[in-house]
This record gives structure tokens, sequence and C-alpha cells, in this order.
């Protein structure tokens, strides 16, 4: 079985109208919320909150952590909460089990943005590197 008969059917002529992926208007976003993602990463850990803050990208309603970037205030694709990598153990998104696994993988926050991408096909983490001002 091909590729093309697990996708649904479009006419020809709607091909050059298919949607882009959702990921690069939240390349877009984040590069435009960067530095304010990086104050509230950094503010996280000096008040001892956590050592390991975690961004969720959504563009729906989401029950875990706190919005601090909101897409319809800002007129953005994306709305960027805030949390951590305890309130992830807690609601069971990160399990006992991949505790450590995650926090092997986890980059410095320093200089990346972990984030929580998640879109109607599901979710997933990404690393996002602050760029570097010269």
């Amino acid at each position: 079985m091909d590729i093309e008969e697990l996708m649904p059917q479009q006419p020809e002529d709607s091909k050059e109208q298919q949607k882009k992926s959702p990921l690069v208007s939240l390349e877009k976003d984040l590069e435009l919320y960067a530095d304010s993602v990086k104050e509230i990463a950094m503010e996280i850990i000096v008040e001892g909150i956590s050592a390991n803050p975690i961004f969720i990208a959504h563009q729906h309603t989401v029950s875990i952590g706190e919005v601090i970037l909101d897409r319809k205030e800002l007129n953005t694709e994306w709305t960027i909460q805030a949390s951590t990598f305890e309130e992830f153990v807690e609601k069971g998104i990160i399990t006992p089990d991949k505790k450590a696994l995650f926090l092997k993988s986890y980059k410095k926050p320093e200089d990346y943005m972990c984030v929580f991408v998640i879109v109607p096909e599901g979710a997933n983490f990404i690393y996002y590197p602050y760029k570097v001002r010269k």
C-alpha cells in the first residue's frame, strides 16, 4: 500500500492551498518570544521553583502551567505556558520510569528553552536554542 492511499484525498487544485506545517509558525513565535521565555526560565530557577523549567506551546486550551504569552493578546499563532519538570511528573505526563531519562536529556536552560509542543496529532518535547547576541 502506498502512503498516498493512507492520506486523505484532495482535489488536484487544492494541493497548493495545503496549510503549512504549524511548526513553521511555532519557530517564528519562539524567536519572537525567546527573550521573555529565557527571562521567565531564569526566574523559575533563581527563585528555587525548579531547576528544569518547561514551556508548553499550544493553540488550544491546556490545563498545565500558567499562561505567560497569550496568542490572542499578542496577535501570534501560539500561546506559551510556563511549567516545571515537577508539575509534568505530578500530572503523569512524565512517568516515574522516564524521569531519569528526561533529566539526562534536558539541555541547559541558559542556552535552550524546553518546549512541550501540543498539536492535534500529539505532543512532544523540543529544545529551541536561544539566539546568541553579538
